[in-house]
Formats: C-alpha cells, sequence, structure tokens
C-alpha cells in the first residue's frame, strides 16, 4: 500500500506542475468546489475561484525544479493522500531560483481518480 501511495503522489506531482508549467488554465479540473487553496497565507475557496486565482499570478510562464516528494495515506478508511513537496521555481528573467514548499490532501474520486481537497503553497525566504 505505502508504494501505490508513493506512486499516486509522485504521478499526481508531475502532472500538477506540467500543468502548471505548460496549461495552467487546466488546473482548475483538478480541484472541486469544496477545495481550498492557501497561497502565501491568503485562502481562497472552490475550483472556479482558486483557478482565478492561480491565472492571475504575476507571472504567466515559470518552471518548477521539484527537489523531494513526500507521501503519506491520510486516512485509511477514505483512500486520501498527503503530498509534500519542496522545489524551486524560476522565472523568465530571473538569475536566481525561488525555494518553495508546497501540500496537496487528494481525495478519491468515485471516477477512481483524485481531486485537491486542499492546497498550501509558501516560498522560502531565508
Amino acid at each position: 500500500m505505502e508504494d501505490q501511495v508513493e506512486m499516486v503522489g509522485r504521478a499526481f506531482v508531475h502532472h500538477y506542475y506540467y500543468l502548471f508549467d505548460n496549461e495552467r488554465s487546466s488546473l482548475a479540473s483538478l480541484y472541486q468546489a469544496s477545495s481550498m487553496l492557501t497561497f502565501e497565507g491568503q485562502k481562497t475557496l472552490g475550483a472556479a475561484d482558486i483557478s482565478i486565482k492561480l491565472n492571475n499570478l504575476p507571472f504567466d510562464q515559470c518552471k518548477h525544479i521539484i527537489s523531494t516528494i513526500d507521501s503519506q495515506l491520510s486516512s485509511p478508511s477514505t483512500g486520501g493522500i498527503v503530498v509534500f513537496v519542496s522545489g524551486s521555481l524560476q522565472l523568465p528573467g530571473e538569475e536566481h531560483r525561488l525555494r518553495f514548499s508546497q501540500m496537496f490532501h487528494l481525495i478519491p474520486t468515485l471516477q477512481g481518480s483524485f481531486f485537491v481537497q486542499n492546497d498550501i503553497f509558501r516560498l522560502n525566504y531565508g
């Protein structure tokens, strides 16, 4: 079971950041009406508002470089997965990468996939 949790976490992370870096408007499909995003301390509720938030960030292009992915089963009865990501973000025209951490709480759907219930993003300064 642990291997499957790790596999799902890694597959999700690669899919999420591919969409973020290449097709950001498609990220809305990963969230639902009950989903919550906290981005640098600012809370946003629901797939539509999360999509607006992510698509109106002050940069159009970026590249995420993933350093670590840690995944845990959040509840054996529901099959949820908590995924913690650390890495760096390269913005066009910027010499230095920005370090970040992000946590996702994935919930299984009836269709056999997962959606993001909780998403917390922070830049790491210092």
